[in-house]
């Protein structure tokens, strides 16, 4: 058995196989439940999932552990991963759990959680729960037959969740005469995303409502966003806008079909909140994958790009930290911290809507604002993940090809949080070199580490 279950992003993995065992999951809601649970009075913890068909399997085991830990557990369904952040904090809840793997293909699940307040979970916090799950001589502290948990149903999350997602958009603004095509990726947010865009008063062209337990990210969403691409263009649609599996990041698409990234989305809505004073010192916290051009364009604004490791959770941080309002990632990851703690896919698109109203502008124009350095990334399967930095003869590979980048060019090697890979980066002013470079650095890690 491994030493670790907690990756970038909470457990993840192969549905039956290590941390992704119903055994494993009742043993982390014993200890989460220990781990949250004090004094006397009631406990409860909220938990929510995506549309695989796994998601029973881990539910019923989770709500198991946590229940037999003291815990009253709330079932609230298929919901997004930013919903369950905001009913945890919303409902008083101690704990908020997310059975998604997000992204990734219908086979794999996993488990992320939030505190009271709506954020994920510190590293220390998952590595002291991550002992009591794994610990062989872990010994619970049970309560009595008459103080373990129940479990139920909660009905009216979804309302609540919509009537917060609108609230975010100024009353005095409307979507009426907007249309917009809406890509679910047959996930958690099939039901709610719908039903935000239309209360505002869009015209919505679904996509990705249909889950059947196998069919979540399946060539849809905001990993294959060529299918809002195509319904934008034939629709004549203002706006495509693409979920991934779990709602926490999304992808867009102008009038015109081309496709806008997260660094985009974030310099358009910087520019928008340094323009209304709202930006506080200027400082938008992304991570170290967004594109050099996001970095230019904050500096030739007076504002100022700070970085983090990948993950949203990291922005977060940072942006706690920082005490600044805007930041996420390249991969769609966007955190408006005035609304939500976490990443919010319908709540970024409602932001570019809601700026496009107040400019009477096309999102093609908009997301012209920034300029990217030309990128490529190549991920390459691995056996193993050493310290890289205990890896001479790879980091002089890395070096060399950098240098040969100056003075405006950086390349980044880096494991996959949440796969067995790691994650080549090159930035460079020369697209046919950045690409050529991100090849051989692939091929020779994969000769190092595959």
């Amino acid at each position: 058995m491994s030493s670790q279950l907690f990756g970038t992003d909470g457990l993840r993995g192969k549905v039956n196989e290590f941390p992704m065992q119903p055994e494993i999951v009742v043993r982390l809601g014993l200890a989460a439940g220990q781990y949250f649970r004090n004094g006397q009075r009631r406990h409860c913890v909220l938990i929510g999932k995506d549309t695989r068909l796994s998601g029973y399997i881990f539910e019923s085991a989770l709500t198991s552990g946590l229940c037999a830990a003291g815990m009253d557990v709330y079932l609230v369904g298929p919901m997004p991963t930013p919903a369950i952040s905001f009913l945890t904090k919303n409902m008083r809840c101690d704990l908020g759990v997310v059975i998604s793997a997000s992204h990734n293909p219908f086979m794999d699940n996993g488990i992320k959680f939030f505190d009271h307040d709506g954020f994920k979970l510190s590293d220390a916090t998952e590595n002291e729960i991550s002992q009591l799950v794994l610990s062989p001589k872990m010994a619970w502290t049970s309560p009595a037959p008459e103080h373990v948990g129940r479990a139920s149903r909660i009905e009216d999350s979804p309302g609540r969740y919509v009537v917060s997602l609108k609230n975010s958009f100024p009353r005095e603004l409307t979507l009426e005469g907007t249309k917009v095509v809406l890509d679910c990726a047959h996930g958690a947010a099939y039901r709610v995303a719908p039903l935000v865009f239309q209360e505002l008063g869009a015209e919505v062209i679904k996509l990705g409502v249909d889950p059947d337990g196998q069919n979540i990210n399946q060539d849809c969403g905001s990993l294959h966003p060529g299918l809002v691409q195509d319904k934008v263009l034939e629709t004549g649609a203002d706006l495509g806008i693409a979920l991934d599996g779990d709602g926490d990041r999304v992808i867009l698409v102008d009038e015109r079909g081309a496709i806008a990234d997260g660094d985009q989305v974030m310099a358009l809505c910087a520019n928008e909140f340094m323009e209304r004073g709202e930006l506080p010192r200027g400082k938008l916290v992304a991570t170290v994958m967004s594109n050099m051009g996001l970095e230019i364009f904050m500096q030739e604004r007076g504002g100022e790009l700070i970085r983090t490791a990948v993950g949203d959770r990291n922005v977060a941080e940072r942006m706690r930290l920082e005490r600044t309002v805007l930041g996420g990632e390249q991969s769609g990851h966007l955190i408006f911290m005035d609304y939500s703690t976490t990443g919010d896919g319908i709540l970024a698109a409602l932001q570019v809507l809601k700026i496009m109203q107040t400019k009477q502008l096309p999102f093609s124009e908009l997301a012209q604002l920034l300029t990217h350095f030309p990128q490529a990334q190549v991920s390459v399967p691995v056996r193993h993940k050493p310290l890289l930095e205990n890896t001479p003869e790879l980091q002089d590979h890395l070096r060399r090809a950098e240098e040969s980048l100056r003075p405006k060019g950086r390349v980044l090697l880096r494991y996959s949080g949440t796969e067995p890979k790691a994650r080549v980066m090159v930035e460079g002013e020369n697209p046919e070199r950045v690409r050529s470079l991100a090849n051989d650095l692939a091929e020779t890690v994969s000769r190092y580490l595959g």
